[in-house]
């Protein structure tokens, strides 16, 4: 049995253009509208999710996606640093920022380091792996790097090197503990196959 998952990154919003940690903030109207427009461009799913994030959440309902909750994709926890735009935590916090974005196990922030959050989607991938069927989750770009670091077996440091735009569907299709990736392509009409 091959299991298909397609990971979709939210919408854009006003963290994400500020490079803030995200806070809860909704989409911003061009992303929601974006979204709106791409309903119906994704194929049928036995199942449909969506993250806990507000964006993540919104991004669903945009698609037209009847997704269920689900806490266990929850993004990245940065602790302290949410709602704080990269650039304000650096200023104060330099040598806090290098040691997170260099080693997969600190956490800083008081929060989910990278390595626990690879080990934690790793373990719903394991669990998406016995379902039959395709399974469409709109969830946090750092959820789609870890799922790309734990199919591919790449190094948790690999994490940050890893690019994910707004609305975008990534896919993965796996089966006894083997998964392989479809790069990402945008969720609009024109790029619709």
């Amino acid at each position: 049995m091959t299991s298909r998952v397609i990971l979709i990154s939210p919408a854009m919003s006003a963290a994400l253009r500020e490079a803030r940690f995200d806070d809860g903030c909704p989409l911003e109207d061009g992303g929601a509208a974006r979204a709106r427009s791409a309903a119906g461009v994704l194929p049928r799913a036995a199942r449909a999710l969506a993250a806990p994030g507000a964006r993540c959440r919104q991004t669903a309902s945009a698609l037209g996606l009847d997704a269920e909750d689900a806490p266990e994709l929850a993004g990245l926890d940065v602790g302290r640093w949410r709602g704080r735009t990269l650039a304000e935590v650096s200023a104060a916090e330099p040598e806090a920022v290098a040691g997170w974005l260099s080693d997969p196990a600190a956490a800083p922030h008081g929060g989910e380091s990278v390595r626990g959050l690879c080990e934690r989607i790793a373990a719903w991938m394991a669990e998406a792996a016995r379902l039959s069927g395709r399974t469409v989750a709109v969830v946090e770009p750092d959820v789609v790097r870890a799922v790309t670091v734990r199919a591919l077996g790449a190094p948790e440091a690999a994490f940050w090197r890893i690019d994910v735009p707004p609305l975008h569907a990534v896919e993965f299709s796996g089966r006894a503990g083997r998964w392989n990736l479809t790069p990402g392509r945008p969720l609009d009409r024109q790029h619709d196959h």
